[in-house]
């Protein structure tokens, strides 16, 4: 019994991921259940909460982003920094990528906004359109670690309530670390196939495209600064994102207009409604897996194999890792949440360490196929094909792995700043 409701736990997301319907899910789901209204009362339960509010007002600022304008000029800014480097219209692509992402905490918007400018730009200074797709992938789910992410607000949701700000704040420097790891891997790439050098901008130059991404860059201070001095919650924090990117794009930037809204609102609508039913599902997958016990009989069978910490988190890395290739994130860190957070916890991890753990596995997931939506993003506004991309991305996928043993078993660099801040 216990082995079946585990393989489905398993492959009904993933069923779900590859295009089942998701009245597949839920019939499949139901065989394990003791009453169809416990299932119903559950999956309503899930959703009747206050902190999932943030994410249709998230998934709208970072619509409006998309649109405004903003991708463009954190481009520029970015060539400012970076652009002068060995390999710096690369550099230039991770860069941005982590800046809008950040923004708008989406990794598909970060490589399509991103990419739909990087990769010709890259491509006319001598860049293979491969390699530029494989950067703008890679780079694009650093957006899903730099807060806000909606991601963390459902690890959040499903871990019982582990503080939002914490893991906020939590992902900053992961984040960063994955960013310069892919930074080395495209600098060394560039520096062997001998791709140009960007030329230096001036100092007037410089300012005048500093000024011109402020107004984005504040958007950060406002949201992140906001939560971490208590004057508003996440929830909170995400309304006045979407009441700034308005103001942003539409009388700052003047790039959306009036008539543009409707199609912005059904998009978001489209978005949300996706990403509330797979949490209805998933959430009522796992309280058929807590009703078998089934987390209780993985980590007896894990710690069975070992005690050693450094053991049981690369058995769990591997693990998520390996659903990350065939999983969406959201049922992934819904259903599996409930299994590991124990385990890990009986072993002394802080829970905030392990939901920055937990997404950042499952972020290289969105870079290999057959589910990785941010793959064929990528792919598609690059217009290659996912053959080409494979060998230059393949360096820059080992480099986000190489992150994340770096983040997993040096928890500081996940619990510093939530410690600085008294979080």
């Amino acid at each position: 019994m216990f082995s079946f409701l585990f393989l489905l736990a398993v492959g009904v997301p993933i069923a779900y991921s590859i295009g089942l319907s998701s009245l597949f899910t839920m019939l499949v789901s139901i065989s394990a259940m003791p009453s169809l209204t416990t299932l119903a009362q559950r999956m309503a339960t899930a959703l009747d909460s206050f902190a999932l509010l943030a994410i249709p007002f998230f998934v709208l600022a970072g619509q409006l982003m998309n649109k405004g304008g903003i991708a463009e000029r954190l481009i520029d800014f970015a060539k400012v920094l970076v652009g002068r480097l060995p390999g710096g219209l690369a550099f230039v692509n991770i860069l941005a990528c982590m800046l809008f992402g950040a923004i708008s905490g989406s990794a598909v918007a970060a490589a399509s906004a991103i990419g739909g400018f990087m990769v010709n730009r890259m491509e006319k200074e001598g860049y293979s359109r491969p390699f530029s797709a494989a950067v703008n992938i890679t780079s694009a789910t650093t957006g899903l670690i730099i807060p806000p992410s909606n991601i963390l607000i459902i690890y959040s949701l499903a871990s019982g309530g582990v503080s939002i700000a914490a893991l906020f704040v939590a992902g900053y420097l992961p984040g960063l670390v994955v960013g310069l790891s892919l930074m080395l891997v495209a600098g060394l790439w560039a520096y062997i196939k001998k791709y140009p050098v960007g030329e230096r901008s001036g100092l007037k130059t410089a300012v005048v495209k500093f000024l011109d991404a402020i107004p984005s860059l504040l958007l950060l201070i406002v949201v992140i600064g906001g939560i971490v001095a208590g004057i508003f919650t996440a929830t909170e924090a995400s309304a006045i994102a979407v009441v700034y990117t308005l103001v942003l794009s539409m009388l700052i930037y003047r790039q959306v207009k009036v008539e543009d809204l409707p199609t912005i609102i059904l998009d978001t609508v489209k978005t949300t409604s996706i990403v509330m039913l797979l949490i209805g599902t998933s959430m009522g997958m796992s309280w058929v897996m807590s009703f078998e016990n089934i987390p209780q009989d993985v980590s007896a069978a894990l710690l069975g194999i070992s005690d050693n910490k450094i053991v049981i988190l690369l058995i769990i890395n591997l693990i998520l890792l390996f659903v990350g290739v065939f999983m969406d994130m959201t049922p992934a860190v819904l259903i599996f949440t409930p299994i590991f957070l124990p385990i890990v916890t009986k072993m002394g991890m802080d829970p905030v360490h392990f939901g920055v753990v937990m997404v950042l596995n499952l972020c290289i997931g969105l870079c290999t196929p057959p589910v990785g939506s941010v793959l064929f993003v990528g792919c598609g506004i690059a217009k290659t094909s996912i053959e080409k991309v494979i060998k230059p991305l393949v360096p820059l996928f080992l480099a986000m792995i190489a992150a994340l043993l770096i983040v997993t078993y040096f928890p500081e660099i996940s619990l510093w700043l939530p410690k600085v801040f008294d979080l």
